[in-house]
């Protein structure tokens, strides 16, 4: 009884990573062919290589058509396709406004006198490097 219990044990450790790893499998193919099958015209997608397009025609079984550009429609395979993406939306947030102030900030000196920090970026002295 002893003498089977080691083999039947690593038969175990290695079976059950294998078993649970084919489920994982399966699911992501299930759900990549969801997508393709859901794509219709007007989803923004994300190709493998990572270029983003518009659907433009989704009718055919293994081919779908993709406008990269206005006007520039393009022939791709379906299984190119990664993702779908959301549209980029552009808020009143996100845009910056000219007419904003930027206020410098202020350091007093020891003689009581106002003096402008500059607030642009630092340049570190150079390494000497081999000297010794």
């Amino acid at each position: 009884m002893n003498q089977l219990l080691l083999p039947l044990l690593l038969m175990l450790v290695v079976a059950i990573p294998l078993v649970m790893g084919t489920r994982k499998q399966k699911k992501a193919a299930a759900a990549q062919q969801e997508l393709l099958s859901s794509l219709a015209p007007g989803d923004r997608v994300m190709t493998t290589s990572g270029l983003y397009a518009s659907v433009a025609d989704a009718s055919a079984d293994t081919t779908i058509d993709l406008e990269i550009a206005p006007g520039v429609v393009t022939t791709w395979l379906r299984q190119a396709v990664r993702e779908k993406v959301e549209p980029v939306v552009e808020t009143d947030e996100d845009t910056i406004d000219d007419e904003a102030v930027v206020e410098e900030p202020v350091v007093e000196s020891k003689d009581d006198e106002r003096v402008e920090e500059k607030t642009g970026a630092q340049i570190a002295p150079p390494l000497e490097h081999g000297k010794k």
